[in-house]
């Protein structure tokens, strides 16, 4: 079983989000520690996105460590500005997921 984060842009989102759009991601959040590739992948087989209606969430999955991280949710006009952040920032969120797994 795979464990989920969030990160800081990532919970901003969610919370913008009307009640039943933010239950829909919680229950995908749910879903991903069973299966992280139940999505369309980025151009990495880590790199993934789940569609909700006119939303985004994208996020990294770490094999290594059983985790995923959630990054953010966007609208399909910024999908590929945050993909392309995500992408250069890559070392970035791989040392944020070893930090908040060991403090587990």
């Amino acid at each position: 079983m795979y464990r989920v984060f969030r990160s800081e842009w990532y919970e901003k989102k969610l919370w913008k989000l009307d009640k039943q759009q933010q239950r829909e991601v919680e229950r995908f959040e749910q879903k991903l520690k069973q299966d992280p590739y139940a999505s369309k992948p980025l151009t990495y087989a880590f790199l993934r996105e789940k569609k909700f209606g006119d939303k985004r969430v994208l996020f990294l999955v770490y094999e290594e460590h059983a985790a995923v991280f959630l990054i953010t949710i966007v609208d399909k006009k910024l999908q590929q500005q945050a993909i392309d952040m995500i992408k250069a920032s890559l070392d970035v969120y791989h040392e944020t997921i070893e930090k908040l797994i060991q403090k587990l």
